[in-house]
């Protein structure tokens, strides 16, 4: 249970510092149109990865490649959900919906890094 929190609190940190602080302009680019967000946003994704592989890694999880990938492609798909101009993104800050769009947001990230930990701990139903 120990290995779990301790895992879920640095999985917490992980996804403050690659969703906000490691976010660059460039990265931005996933609220354009379709091509043009494929390449921003699989960059700010692919950080998200990295991390999770290496954390995953450290835990001493074998399949950490996997984990990267996995987080690669829920970060991928969950902000293409909320950033997309046909989605969650054609609300501006100024509207109530955006804050609803970027919690449910936040949410799935969150609910899909408390999944992981409890993948990489060994959690059986």
């Amino acid at each position: 249970m120990i290995s779990f929190c301790m895992l879920l609190l640095v999985l917490q940190v992980k996804h403050l510092v690659c969703d906000y602080f490691l976010q660059g302009n460039y990265m931005l680019g996933k609220f354009k149109l379709f091509p043009y967000y494929i390449l921003p946003l699989l960059a700010h994704s692919a950080v998200h990865g990295v991390a999770m592989a290496g954390i995953a890694l450290l835990w001493g999880y074998d399949h950490f490649v996997l984990m990267g990938l996995l987080d690669l492609v829920t970060h991928f798909v969950v902000d293409r959900v909320k950033a997309s101009p046909a989605l969650f993104g054609r609300w501006k800050p100024d509207n109530k919906y955006f804050w609803w769009a970027l919690g449910v947001d936040q949410y799935c990230h969150h609910a899909i890094a408390i999944a992981m930990a409890l993948w990489i701990v060994g959690f059986r139903l």
